[in-house]
């Protein structure tokens, strides 16, 4: 279970003698194995806090091995995450800095209409939303209902140079903390956003009555102005009863949140945003000066509604733009083709730049036979299953086939139910990482 942290952890955590124990504790390992004698070090300095130092030390690191060391690389940021303080549920919530710099950059556009004069966060947590609103230049207020998690963010807005009775943010603007529920209408003039929590989904698909407060309660504070929403990925925005715009933001090839834009600043109804990044250096294994790049597709975009048989290559879309419903105006772009019109993998004859695709090596109806065929005849060592459309279990056939060749030998197969029935296509795998343009990817998850 996750530390609980109270108002007296925090006071000492940003005390002189916590930001000491929290200096020592850092250069402990901190493992299952060391815990005990660990905690007991940290005990003689902390006292009764001492169980709150070495959660913020580990929530710390986690940070940092998210998104990484301030500077190093956009996906940090200019934020020193070593010195903010957290909660195990506020750490998982937040997002990457580039998706919330994103998100902050669309709302400060929104901004320049001068029909607010700055905007509001009411569910702000520890901050993390606040330091990039400020920093795309706005003026900022946020609320949280808990005292704890506005403690910290109290101070993270103070070590991140954004104190409200501190020096200024980087856009010479303050943050202006209150304690306030995110079900009450607390300002005028600003311009509201919301991160509601997310409730346990687990096993069916998340609605908009799942968060905390509900997306019926926060449009309920001020119906005139509705806020703008962080939802969670999965959330079904298409029985969502509210009108504007729904945007998938992918970071790195995985969905990160789905942004319900109220119909004010709505310019489509769908839109994809895919996130990625280009390499600047190398140093040993660790990437730095990446720059963030951005694209975006969106409802009112050429669709291709051509229905092909496979070429020489595969493609499966960024997942933003999967689930955003959007396969048809990416193929359109990319110059590809659909399998099947209920299909989101494309097809085509060249693999599209900065995305994994797959090189057909065989394609047959599916059976289980002819997939045992083809990795005797390769002798591979590894298979990656992808399947849409059937009942397969990627798993439990992985576990049947057995593949027990050379394990630098890896193949894909994926497994798609075109028309009535499913089809195989073997396929080697393109390098193509949507995270970093010109990296090898990692395998994603059958």
């Amino acid at each position: 279970m996750p530390y609980t942290f109270s108002i007296a952890d925090t006071r000492f955590l940003t005390s002189g003698a916590g930001v000491d124990a929290l200096q020592a504790a850092s250069g402990l390992r901190l493992t299952g194995a060391t815990g005990i004698a660990d905690l007991l070090a940290v005990r003689s300095a902390a006292g009764g806090h001492a169980a709150a130092v070495v959660e913020t030390v580990l929530l710390r690191r986690r940070a940092v091995e998210r998104w990484g060391e301030a500077g190093a690389d956009q996906s940090a940021g200019d934020i020193d995450w070593n010195a903010w303080l957290f909660t195990d549920e506020a750490l998982q919530q937040a997002p990457p800095p580039p998706v919330a710099a994103h998100r902050a950059r669309r709302i400060r556009a929104h901004l320049s209409a001068g029909k607010y004069a700055g905007a509001h966060d009411v569910t702000c947590s520890v901050g993390v939303d606040l330091a990039a609103l400020t920093g795309a230049g706005m003026v900022t207020v946020g609320s949280d209902i808990d005292p704890v998690r506005l403690a910290m963010a109290a101070h993270n807005m103070a070590t991140h140079n954004m104190a409200t009775a501190g020096p200024a943010g980087p856009a010479g603007l303050p943050v202006r903390l209150v304690r306030a529920d995110a079900r009450a209408a607390t300002t005028r003039g600003l311009l509201r956003y919301a991160d509601p929590a997310r409730r346990d989904a687990t096993g069916r698909r998340i609605t908009s009555a799942d968060t905390i407060p509900s997306v019926a309660d926060l449009d309920a504070a001020d119906p005139a102005h509705l806020p703008v929403l962080r939802l969670p990925p999965g959330i079904d925005y298409q029985t969502l009863a509210r009108p504007g715009e729904i945007e998938m933001v992918s970071w790195r090839g995985t969905v990160r949140e789905a942004v319900a834009w109220p119909p004010e600043y709505a310019t489509v109804g769908r839109r994809a945003t895919v996130l990625s990044s280009v390499l600047g250096g190398v140093i040993g294994d660790r990437v730095i000066g990446d720059r963030v790049i951005r694209e975006e597709f969106t409802d009112i975009d050429p669709a291709e509604d051509a229905v092909t048989p496979a070429a020489r290559y595969l493609v499966d879309p960024d997942p933003a733009v999967v689930r955003a419903h959007l396969v048809r105006q990416y193929a359109a772009r990319r110059g590809l083709t659909l399998l099947d019109p209920h299909l989101a993998y494309l097809t085509g004859d060249a693999p599209p730049p900065g995305i994994r695709s797959f090189e057909i090596l065989d394609a047959a109806p599916y059976s289980e036979r002819t997939v045992r065929q083809w990795a005797r005849r390769d002798a591979i060592g590894t298979l990656e299953i992808k399947q849409r459309g059937t009942p397969i279990v990627p798993d439990d056939l992985r576990k049947r086939i057995k593949p027990q060749g050379d394990r630098r030998i890896d193949r894909t197969l994926i497994i798609a139910r075109i028309g009535r029935h499913p089809q195989a296509f073997w396929c080697r795998a393109v390098p193509g990482d949507p995270g970093h343009t010109g990296r090898t990817a990692r395998a994603p998850g059958a």
